[in-house]
C-alpha cells in the first residue's frame, strides 16, 4: 500500500545555500508549528526558529548597528568596538567584528556559561568579566559601568548601546518582513523582552500590515521592565535589572512574567515533542505563545519569537544535577498563569500575566524633558 508522504517530505528541497562570508547566512530562518503539549492539536503557534542563525537571533542586531554605526562614520575601520552582553548578542557583535574586521572586546559577568566564553574566545573576542554587582542596576549596571571605563581608555571605541540604540529595533525588519511571508496574516506576536529591540522592532514592522496586531510581552520574575522590583534571576538573556530605552511600552497588549522552573518544563517539553528547543527566553515564549493558543479563539494565528538553541543552556537548562540544585525539575505542567491588575499589585514569583502595560519610569522622563 502506498501512503502519501508528509508534505514536509514530499515539498522539493530548495537549491543549497553556498555563502562566501557567514554574515550572508544570517536571515531567513524557518518556521516551525507547534501545537501539543502547550495546546491542543490544532491549536498552536507558529515559532521562528532564530536559531537557524550561526549564533541566534542577535547577529541580526549585531552586524545591522556596526554596518549603521560604520556608514554614519560613528566607527571607523580597524577601531575597537566594547559592550556589555549576557551572551547571544557577544556572538552577535563577534561575527560582525569578523565581517567588518574590528577588534570585539565583551564586557560580561560571572554568570555567563562557560561555554560561551570558550566560544567568544574562540572568535577572537576579548571577554571581560567584572567581579560584583551594582547595589542598585545588578550585574547590568556594573557591566556597563565598566564599558564607560574602557571607552575612556580607547580613544575611537565604538559601543552599540543594545539596551537604547534604535539600530537594535531596526536591525529587525528583515526579520518581520519574512514572517509576513511565511506566514501571511498574522494575529499576536509573543516575544521575550531583555534589550526590547526584537519585540518593538517585529511588532512595529507587523503593524504596517496588520494594525490590529496583539503583542504579549514575556519577561522574567525579578526584572525591573515592567516594573516589578529587581530581584535575583536565574534565566540570563531575560528580562533586566535596568530599563532599556528600546522597550516601547504602548506597543505591548499585555505581559506574562515566567519564573526558571516554569521555562525548564517548556524547554524540555519542545525537545521531547518537537525537537527544536532552547534557552530561557524560548521556553518562556513557547508557554505563553501556547497559553494564547488556548485563550484565543479558533483560528488565531499567533508567531512567537525563538531567540536561541540549546547548547549554551546544556550545564543549566538540561542538566539535570543543576537544576535539582535550583529545585527547578518537575513534571507538572505549569498551571495557568495568576493576573494582577497592575504591574506593581504585587511581588510575583511565578507565572503571571498582566493587560495593564505602562513605562515604570514614565514619570521620570516627563520630569526630565520639563526640565530641559
Amino acid at each position: 500500500m502506498n501512503f502519501p508522504l508528509p508534505e514536509t517530505l514530499a515539498a522539493p528541497a530548495p537549491p543549497p545555500v553556498i555563502a562566501r562570508r557567514p554574515s550572508q547566512l544570517v536571515g531567513s530562518t524557518p518556521v516551525l508549528w507547534i501545537d501539543e503539549p502547550f495546546a491542543p492539536a490544532g491549536r498552536g503557534f507558529y515559532a521562528k526558529l532564530e536559531c537557524a542563525n550561526l549564533g541566534g537571533i542577535k547577529d541580526r542586531p549585531g552586524l545591522h548597528m556596526v554596518r549603521e554605526a560604520r556608514r554614519r562614520g560613528d566607527l571607523v575601520s580597524g577601531t575597537p568596538i566594547i559592550e556589555s552582553s549576557s551572551g547571544t548578542f557577544a556572538l552577535g557583535l563577534a561575527l560582525a567584528g569578523l565581517t567588518f574586521d574590528h577588534p570585539v572586546t565583551v564586557v560580561t559577568d560571572p554568570g555567563m556559561e562557560p561555554s560561551v566564553l570558550r566560544m567568544l574566545t574562540t572568535l577572537g573576542a576579548h571577554v571581560d568579566q567584572v567581579a560584583a554587582p551594582h547595589p542598585d542596576g545588578g550585574w547590568q549596571q556594573a557591566r556597563r559601568e565598566r564599558v564607560v571605563e574602557l571607552l575612556a581608555r580607547a580613544p575611537g571605541a565604538y559601543c552599540p548601546d543594545q539596551y537604547h540604540n534604535p539600530d537594535n529595533v531596526a536591525a529587525y525588519r528583515p526579520l518581520a518582513t519574512e514572517l509576513i511571508a511565511q506566514l501571511g496574516r498574522i494575529d499576536i506576536l509573543v516575544a521575550s523582552v531583555g534589550t526590547g529591540g526584537h519585540s518593538a522592532g517585529i511588532s512595529s514592522v507587523l503593524r504596517e500590515s496588520f494594525p490590529h496586531l496583539t503583542l504579549i510581552g514575556v519577561d522574567s520574575v525579578g526584572s525591573t521592565i515592567f516594573g516589578q522590583p529587581a530581584g535575583p534571576r536565574l534565566m540570563r538573556g531575560l528580562g533586566s535589572s535596568i530599563h532599556p530605552g528600546n522597550v516601547d511600552y504602548a506597543a505591548f497588549t499585555e505581559v506574562h512574567w515566567v519564573a526558571p522552573a516554569e521555562a525548564v518544563w517548556a524547554c524540555r517539553q519542545l525537545g521531547r515533542r518537537h525537537y527544536a528547543t532552547g534557552g530561557w527566553s524560548v521556553g518562556a515564549v513557547a508557554l505563553v505563545a501556547g497559553w494564547a493558543a488556548r485563550a484565543y479563539p479558533p483560528g488565531t494565528r499567533i508567531a512567537a519569537i525563538f531567540p536561541d538553541g540549546p547548547h549554551r543552556y546544556l550545564d543549566t537548562v538540561y542538566n539535570d544535577a543543576w537544576c535539582r540544585e535550583h529545585q527547578l525539575l518537575s513534571e507538572a505542567r505549569p498551571c495557568e498563569p495568576d493576573e494582577i491588575a497592575a504591574p506593581d499589585e504585587c511581588v510575583v514569583t511565578s507565572w503571571t500575566r498582566c493587560s495593564q502595560v505602562r513605562d515604570p519610569l514614565a514619570h521620570e522622563r516627563v520630569k526630565a524633558v520639563v526640565v530641559r
